[in-house]
């Protein structure tokens, strides 16, 4: 049975850019809604986004998935970019959760009280510092060939790769403080994955709209 997609959302990289990198890489038919908000939080499953509505090949809509790491797991499982291991998915898995913790922490000191301001930066810098450490190590473990685990394209290394670009690159504007932290903290291994995930065929439709993030740490 063919399937198409739907992703909704705003019109940012923020939480769906794994998202995005994945429905890529699958080879699908995909398009992309960006609803008016917040006109349009009540018709949101949970009355957030990301939104993805998945259909058949007579237009049938036959899944509605909210929340966005729900979202992934479930086009990364069925388009073999997690194995089927469950033990090997799981390794997978606990680095993209432990990104989704430095996510949320970023989000969180965008705009506090200024008496939390610094307090609420010092915890994101932590978590990121120890994030990069985790995939640091990971990717060294796999003989630094650029991916987290074995030679081919990955649901951690979509996942890894978003996270950083979308840090340094698509919130340097707003956020030029943690974008110049974490570039300061990139190990030669992030680099070297950064090349390899943007040099990927199957992400190429994708990467080539925006500006390069191997291009911004080269200028």
């Amino acid at each position: 049975m063919s399937t198409s997609f739907t992703l909704r959302y705003f019109n940012v990289p923020g939480l769906a850019e794994t998202i995005r990198l994945l429905l890529t890489a699958s080879n699908v038919e995909w398009t992309e809604e960006h609803p008016e908000w917040p006109q349009e939080k009540p018709n949101q499953p949970f009355g957030r986004l990301p939104v993805l509505i998945q259909k058949s090949d007579d237009n049938e809509t036959v899944l509605v998935l909210s929340e966005s790491v729900t979202i992934e797991r479930y086009l990364a499982r069925t388009y073999g970019f997690l194995p089927a291991d469950p033990r090997k998915a799981a390794l997978q898995e606990q680095i993209r959760d432990r990104l989704i913790d430095a996510i949320l922490a970023f989000y969180m000191q965008w705009s506090p009280s200024d008496d939390k301001k610094e307090e609420l930066f010092a915890k994101f810098e932590g978590l990121l510092a120890k994030n990069i450490e985790v995939t640091t190590q990971a990717l060294r473990d796999n003989g630094n060939n650029g991916h987290h685990f074995g030679s081919e394209l990955t649901y951690v290394d979509i996942a890894s790769y978003a996270f950083i670009k979308y840090l340094i690159v698509d919130e340097r504007k707003s956020q030029m403080r943690a974008s110049e932290l974490a570039k300061s903290l990139l190990t030669p291994e992030l680099r070297n994955h950064i090349a390899v995930i943007e040099a990927n065929p199957l992400l190429a439709a994708h990467v080539d709209k925006s500006e390069r993030l191997a291009s911004v740490l080269s200028a």
